[in-house]
């Protein structure tokens, strides 16, 4: 009795599928290319394995690799090559290999080619298989010698397995002198794997779907890892492919002061930018709505790229937010993130994973200064910042998102501009009066409402955050040193100081 198989052969890779639209079409012939290290032999034996998951039989030919070092190779990832997958070790015979043996008449490649290409058949006759994975190309490439005979070949192999059903994975490690693209035109599909060294950090892996015919898929870059277990893939974020329906009301901060700021308070679904020098406060703002969320029973992700989350802890809990507590019982997620092992791609997903998996409506992403690290250039960042917020406001979250600029007071500079790209932009300075540092919060951008137009002064103490009257009587604050231009106009009082009236 035929077995039925899926119109398609799922990969069994984390994101791949995604990437290809369900997998490869069954009966066709697909090219796997990268370089060496960058993943190829991993995915291969994850796609054997997920069909042997399902029932199908499948032949490994390996032209470079031993039986034993496939299946170390698949142990290091917590992976098992079961009885349904038969590994063909496919080495010359001896003859080929004894110079007394060898025809004189004719050359030796012409008797491998042809013994190793005779070899393939009978080893896929003999097993009849579903899936197929030929390691490498390029030892038919070198036994071939030149184009045509190596087109002529990849032809013969290609009609052959397309009288089966079998589902063909060709894998070249793209290492031959003679490197040529003839075999593109005549697979199916082509998947290209890149390995790329930044300056400093890990490698980085990424893929791009050269072809497939017949069907759409995910074009671009996609970022990938290799880790314990196999490949995973990241699909490049398309915000304009998830929309939730959700009810968009206003969100308290929790603080009446910055909500009368804010005109009431944020929107839900919208994202907000915090911009201002090192210290000024902006974690400590953002840590405000991820307070008053978990208040309102919702749990919210931090992502932190710049410090170290013991001193977080600490620092917090001193202001009356007991970040550690928050987090054992379940009503946040932080996660400290090393950029330069981080690619952008696999940064997207972790936020993905927190609002459709955790369920949360409050993200948070301090800073931007340390996200920038993990891209290769800012128009990259751009991109990727753009897809992401819209994403995240598409399914109802609301995002904070950390920027500082460089210098303390005077002319300040941000390392990139996402201003335009936030719902909302909250800016936060130092300034100097009576010979005492302060800080200064004001919004200057809301695009869901009307807000105020006022620069209030604001202090942190072991009751958090404090914000006072607008400054009304002031010109200049945000450059840093203001000019009293109006009547007595209290300041908030510091280190137990009685307020200072002018």
């Amino acid at each position: 009795m035929r077995q039925v198989l899926s119109l398609k052969a799922e990969t069994g890779v984390r994101g791949l599928d995604d990437v290809l639209s369900g997998g490869f079409t069954r009966r066709h012939v697909f090219l796997l290319e990268g370089s060496p290290g960058t993943g190829k032999t991993t995915i291969a034996l994850q796609f054997l394995i997920e069909g042997e998951k399902r029932g199908e039989r499948c032949l490994y030919i390996s032209l470079s690799e031993t039986d034993e070092e496939l299946r170390d190779c698949a142990r290091s990832h917590g992976m098992e090559i079961g009885s349904g997958i038969e590994i063909f070790e496919l080495v010359p015979p001896e003859s080929l290999l004894d110079a007394e043996q060898q025809q004189s008449l004719l050359y030796s490649s012409d008797l491998e080619l042809g013994e190793t290409t005779k070899l393939i058949f009978q080893a896929f006759e003999r097993i009849k298989p579903q899936r197929v994975v030929i390691d490498s190309l390029s030892e038919i490439r070198l036994l071939a010698q030149s184009s045509l005979r190596y087109r002529r070949q990849i032809l013969a192999l290609k009609h052959f397995f397309a009288r089966s059903d079998a589902t063909v994975l060709l894998l070249d490690d793209m290492t031959s002198e003679n490197f040529d693209k003839t075999v593109h035109s005549v697979v199916h599909g082509v998947i290209h794997l890149e390995q790329l060294l930044p300056d400093y950090g890990s490698e980085r892996r990424r893929l791009r779907v050269i072809k497939y015919r017949g069907q759409a898929f995910r074009g671009g870059y996609h970022d990938f890892v290799i880790k314990t277990g196999g490949v995973a893939v990241f699909p490049r974020l398309r915000a304009i492919e998830h929309r939730t329906e959700f009810e968009r009301t206003t969100l308290s901060s929790g603080l009446a002061e910055f909500d009368g700021l804010l005109g009431g308070g944020v929107e839900r679904g919208s994202s907000t930018l915090l911009i201002g020098p090192a210290g000024t406060g902006k974690s400590l703002f953002a840590l405000q709505f991820v307070n008053a969320a978990v208040e309102r029973g919702e749990r919210a992700a931090i992502f932190i790229f710049d410090e170290e989350l013991g001193l977080l802890y600490a620092r917090t809990r001193s202001m009356g937010i007991d970040l550690e507590k928050l987090q054992a019982e379940g009503h946040i997620h932080i996660e400290q993130l090393d950029a330069a092992e981080l690619s952008p791609g696999e940064f997207a997903q972790r936020v993905r994973d927190r609002v459709s998996t955790y369920d949360a409506k409050t993200v948070v992403i301090d800073s931007i200064n340390g996200y920038q690290a993990s891209m290769p250039e800012e128009n990259a960042l751009i991109l990727h910042m753009h897809e992401l917020l819209q994403y995240l406001n598409r399914q109802g979250a609301n995002t904070f998102l950390t920027v500082a600029q460089h210098g303390l007071v005077g002319d300040m500079k941000s390392p990139v501009d996402v201003t335009y790209l936030a719902d909302s932009v909250i800016l936060l300075r130092y300034f100097e009066a009576l010979g005492k540092v302060r800080r200064a919060v004001s919004v200057i951008k809301k695009r869901t409402g009307p807000h105020e137009d006022t620069i209030r002064e604001f202090k942190i103490s072991g009751n958090g955050l404090t914000l006072g009257e607008p400054l009304s009587g002031f010109q200049g604050i945000l450059r840093g040193v203001p000019n009293f231009v109006g009547d007595q106009h209290p300041l908030l009082p510091l280190n137990g100081e009685d307020s200072k009236n002018f």
